[in-house]
């Protein structure tokens, strides 16, 4: 019963509550007084609220038949009082906009002088998995990797279409204006063992470089792949002079390619991207040629290139051209999967903080082809590129 008696009383205040708001009057209630008030207060309320803006309208009519032509100079006037409480957003907008060259002019120095951008460039990791850095990380085996963040970027530095300077140790560059003879390896396949580091995830992959030339056109290949990961290989083709390698076209392909396109002619380099056009300078290399390139001119005159001597030549990723420059090293004997191997260090030197950090070893036994690649980023993680085999193709 007392369940009952209080479900009963519930619904009786229930409907009572909406009784009262639904304005219904009741019988036991005295319903004239509180209509009353109620009916003139909303009266009231709203008489006040339409009065206002009757006053507020004839104002500037008033001032509007005294001076026909200042009218309008008079509405602007009280358009700038609420607009100077509500503009300052959106001036601040078009300023952001404004200022986005700005953002992007340091990554098109970044560009200009280095293959990655500063960290909004390691933007370019499209996700957090342990094992999606690694193509990029092969890639970089090959060669820096140009940053999607500022396509075409550094095409517009103007030392891109400058030819190879060769400096002696201790300084006095002197620029070459046609590239220094160069005497080019015999054909070779080259098998490599990888260990790396991307994202804190270590690494092992396989690595090939199938070199061959007809003495007439050459081709280099080179293809990394990962278990689990997928592979990545970029390709030079072109054709050969007593400078060594002319390149006519360079690709990177991972999941889709993109490719460079030499114009000698022109003296541009056009690219599949749609990245703006770099200008194609003496000497100019790609990012798999520059290895076989490097290697040649030191065959043609070792004795030129003693340790200290810097090699600065323009070498061009699938999307931008750049600037590298190399620093000659001491002969080491390095301990390698496929034994004991003497080899010339190349250092390449960073003009940025962000660039990364290549080191190159090249063996005289094999033609001065190279047998070891490391390739350093900024953050730590590497690949290592070391020679396991090689033969004929």
């Amino acid at each position: 019963m007392p369940r009952r008696a209080l479900i009963l009383i519930t619904a009786v205040v229930l409907a009572l509550h909406w009784l009262v708001l639904g304005g219904v009057s009741l019988g036991w209630a005295p319903a004239p007084q509180p209509a009353g008030p109620v009916f003139s207060t909303r009266s009231i309320a709203a008489a006040p609220a339409v009065l206002p803006l009757p006053p507020a309208a004839p104002v500037p009519q008033a001032a509007a038949p005294t001076q026909p032509r200042p009218a309008p100079a008079a509405r602007p006037a009280p358009r700038k009082p609420p607009a100077t409480g509500a503009l300052p957003a959106p001036t601040a907008l078009p300023s952001t906009p404004g200022s986005t060259p700005a953002d992007t002019a340091p990554d098109t120095a970044a560009d200009a002088g280095s293959d990655t951008a500063p960290p909004p460039a390691p933007a370019a990791a499209a996700t957090e998995q342990p094992g999606a850095g690694l193509p990029a990380a092969l890639a970089a085996a090959s060669g820096p990797v140009a940053p999607a963040s500022a396509p075409g970027a550094a095409s517009a530095d103007p030392s891109a279409s400058a030819g190879i300077d060769i400096s002696p140790p201790g300084g006095g560059a002197g620029r070459s204006t046609a590239p220094p003879p160069a005497r080019l390896p015999p054909p070779a396949r080259l098998a490599f063992d990888v260990s790396g580091q991307a994202k804190k995830f270590a690494y092992n992959a396989r690595a090939e470089l199938l070199w061959q030339h007809d003495g007439a056109r050459y081709e280099a290949r080179q293809e990394i792949s990962a278990f689990l990961v997928g592979s990545r290989a970029q390709r030079s083709v072109g054709t050969l002079s007593s400078q060594g390698l002319l390149p006519e076209r360079f690709s990177d392909k991972s999941r889709s390619e993109q490719a460079a396109h030499f114009d000698y002619a022109k003296g541009r380099v056009i690219f599949s991207a749609n990245t703006p056009e770099a200008a194609l300078g003496p000497g100019t290399q790609d990012r798999l040629s520059v290895f076989i390139q490097l290697g040649a001119l030191l065959a043609a005159d070792p004795a030129r290139f003693v340790p200290g001597t810097q090699i600065t030549l323009t070498t061009v990723s699938a999307r931008s051209a750049d600037r590298w420059a190399f620093s000659v090293e001491a002969t080491e004997t390095l301990d390698l999967p496929a034994g004991p191997t003497e080899a010339l260090k190349l250092q390449r030197l960073p003009r940025k903080d962000y660039d990364q950090k290549a080191e190159l070893w090249v063996a005289p036994a094999l033609g001065y082809l190279p047998v070891r690649i490391r390739i350093t980023q900024a953050n730590g993680d590497f690949a290592d590129l070391q020679l396991r085999s090689h033969a004929a193709p």
